[in-house]
Formats: C-alpha cells, structure tokens, sequence
C-alpha cells in the first residue's frame, strides 16, 4: 500500500502547504488508505506518475476526458484559441455556439448559462427555482451530491419527513432546514413529503443516475414520478446531469428516459477537461436571471473561450458515427467480462453499468439507493484497489465513485485490466 518515493515526498511537502495535501478530498485516499500518487503526464488511456509509472485510467479527470487524455483535436483547438486570447470578461462567439449546441441536444433545454463548476451550476439553479417559485423548501436524495454549496451540502435527518442536518461544519442549521432529504427511489416517502409539505417546495434536485455514492439506478417509472409530482404541485424539477450530461448520449439521462425537467445542470464533458458549468431549462424560467430578471447570477470567467472552444471540440467528436455507440460498445465489452470473472470465482457482487460509467459493488444485496452500498465489503475493495494499482491500473480510490470508460481505452485495454482484476482477486 505505498506509491513511488517521488509522490512521497510531493505528498509529505503538501500536507504543509495545502490542506490534507490535497485540493479536493476523494484524491487524499482516505476511503483506501496509504497516499496517493502524483501525476506527470497523461495521454490516451493512460497516465504517468512523476515516479515513471504507467497505469490504464478509469478516472478520466472524474468523468470530463471522454475522449481520452490530451486529445489532438482539444489540444490543437487550445493551442489556436489561446493565441487569439485566453479570457476576455466580454461575450465570445464560442460560448453562443457552445449554448446553440446544448439547446439542440437537450429537448428540455430552451435557454442556457453557462458558469465555471458544477457546484456553480446547482447552487444557481436552486436559487433560480426559489426565485420562480417563491418558495423556499428543496428537496434531494440521500446519496446524491450536488456540489457543495451550503444548501445542497445536506444529509439525511432523523426520518423521511424531517429537514436535513448539515453534512458539514460551516453550514449554519438555518440554511439546511429548508433542504429536506429522501431515501432514493423511495415512492412512499415522497409522496408522504408532498402531501404534508407539497405547496411549500420549490424544487426536485436529483441526480438523475445517481453516481457520487457508486452507481445508482433509478426504478422503473421513480423519474416519471418526480416529473409528475413537481408538476402537481407547483414545484419545479432539476437533473443534474453534471456527470451525465453529454457522456450517455447527447441528450443525457433525460434522453434515454423520455424525461423533460424544467432545469437542468452540466459539467465536465462540455469544457474538455477544462472548468466548466451550466445550467438551463424552460425560457419562461431561465428569463428570471439577472440582467433581465430579479435572480442574480454571474461569474468573472463564465463562458471562457478556452474551456467553450475545448468543450465544442468534444461535442463534435462524440457526435460522429464512432462517438457514443463506440462507448456503448466498450462498456458492454467491459461489463460482459467483469460479470463472467465475479461468477467464476464466486464472489457476492453487483454491477451497475451505463454506456461509459460503471461501478462494481462487493455485496449480494440489490443496490437501491446509498444504505444498500455501505453495506458492501469495503475491506475487499481495498484489497482490489491497492493490487490493481501495483499492477497498472487505476480504479477510483473510494467504493463510492463511479468508473469511466474513454474513446481512448481498448478492447485490450480492459482485456488486460480484467487479467490483472483477475490476478488480484486469485491472491486474496
């Protein structure tokens, strides 16, 4: 359980200057122990430790690097872009046709804005849903994150009819009391909610495939339902489709189950690796921000042509021929031999797999929503982890993420990662 003497001492001089060593907590490798290791350099499938040591990626900068790393035509695109200027702090031709792209992609999209993270992004469109409502109550899912703004960085109360508590320090109780919090995919609970608390909620935030705790899918007919129970009282529904959006198909989630919300959130596939966000929906909502409407929002680098132009460069990739029915394929490749190894050496496990995302859970239970996936062996998926890891392949450091496939990877690519998977587990 250690990493080359090189991300040691990165790591030892971190701790002094950065918090944890880290910038953002899952890259600490709390949730498997030991430090991790420092990046050089990436390309393809594959990244490059500073201590010379190569693994295949299935993080993908946590979903943004659809096509792989540092792919030519981003590359290119950046190069050219940046001569001409890296940000302006006025409108650029990129960030209209960035906005043309997504409102032609997502039926439910009529206006757009675009920000800088996906926490920018749900935290703008719960105050755009309060504005348009003049409500003040939210409702979201255990399990589901949404960035970490103080409204949304809320867990579970006591029962399914309480308010949330703060998930975090810093989060003064009288923001989280007007987000309350279901168990997902939970239909009594929900409709328990609405019928006690129906004309005071302003909105549904979901994660719409839920994957910030592994990969979650929704029940048959659980989204119709939210659809339908925001619509009979007045409320308003949000996907964030920040992981989603743009990697399961150009329309998302909501394109694959038919599902029109009133807004939507996007993130990283759209900014080519680079910072991004973006919020959107219906135009009689969207036309409540500022500087038209009342609902304030702004950002000094929203819309940056660097991150538009590497996003555009992206989109037009996966929209040819070889773009997401490639992914498809990959995925199913990778699912069929994962499935095929746990069954043979007989290891309780569940596997969640769409298109490019996936997540296996060491556990027989039927995984329904976040108390179902803490219940799997945490300690065998360390043991997974830390062998892959020695042997070249990088896994999510954290049972509770999700796994992406790339355009880059290959057949041999997940050929080899299944050896090694098998390997690891012959040893434990």
């Amino acid at each position: 359980m250690s990493v080359g003497p090189l991300s040691q001492k990165l790591f030892a001089t971190a701790k002094n200057l950065i918090p944890g060593g880290v910038n953002s907590p899952v890259r600490a490798f709390r949730n498997v122990g030991g430090e991790p290791f420092f990046v050089r350099r990436a390309k393809g499938s594959r990244i490059e430790d500073v201590d010379g040591k190569h693994y295949i990626d299935y993080i993908g900068s946590w979903g943004p690097n659809i096509l792989g790393h540092a792919p030519t035509v981003i590359t290119n695109t950046l190069h050219e872009v940046a001569k001409d200027g890296i940000s302006f702090g006025i409108p650029n031709p990129f960030e209209v046709e960035m906005a043309r792209t997504i409102v032609d992609w997502v039926p439910s999209v009529e206006k757009v804005r675009m920000c800088n993270s996906g926490t920018e992004a749900t935290m703008s469109a719960i105050r755009l849903a309060r504005g348009f409502t003049g409500r003040d109550l939210i409702v979201k899912f255990n399990g589901c994150y949404h960035g970490h703004s103080d409204s949304l960085l809320v867990a579970a109360g006591s029962g399914a009819l309480t308010h949330g508590e703060p998930d975090s320090a810093g989060v003064p109780a009288d923001f989280a009391k007007n987000t309350l919090v279901l168990p997902y995919n939970d239909d009594e609970a929900l409709e328990a909610l609405f019928t006690e608390r129906g004309d005071r909620i302003a909105a549904i935030i979901v994660e719409s495939y839920p994957a910030n705790a592994g990969l979650v899918l929704p029940k048959p007919g659980y989204l119709d339902l939210l659809c339908s129970i925001t619509r009979t009282y007045g409320a308003l529904l949000i996907f964030d489709e920040v992981m989603t959006g743009f990697r399961l198909g150009k329309a998302g989630v909501q394109g694959i189950e038919g599902i029109k919300p009133d807004l939507s959130c996007f993130g990283k596939v759209i900014g080519g690796g680079l910072p991004v966000g973006a919020f959107g929906g219906r135009a009689d909502i969207m036309d409540l921000l500022a500087p038209i409407g009342p609902v304030y929002q702004a950002g000094t680098l929203s819309g940056n042509p660097l991150a538009m132009a590497a996003g555009l460069a992206q989109l037009r990739e996966l929209d040819k021929p070889a773009g997401f029915a490639r992914l498809e394929q990959l995925g199913a490749h990778f699912e069929s031999g994962l499935r095929a190894l746990m069954q043979e050496k007989g290891i309780p496990h569940r596997l969640n797999r769409v298109g490019s995302m996936f997540c296996l859970f060491f556990t027989d239970r039927e995984i329904v929503n976040v108390d179902d996936v803490m219940q799997q062996d945490l300690e065998l998926f360390k043991k997974l982890f830390w062998g892959c890891l020695d042997k070249g392949i990088y896994l999510a450091p954290s049972p509770y993420e999700t796994g992406f496939l790339s355009l880059a990877h290959t057949e041999a690519d997940l050929d080899d990662t299944l050896s090694v998977i098998n390997d690891v587990l012959s040893t434990l």
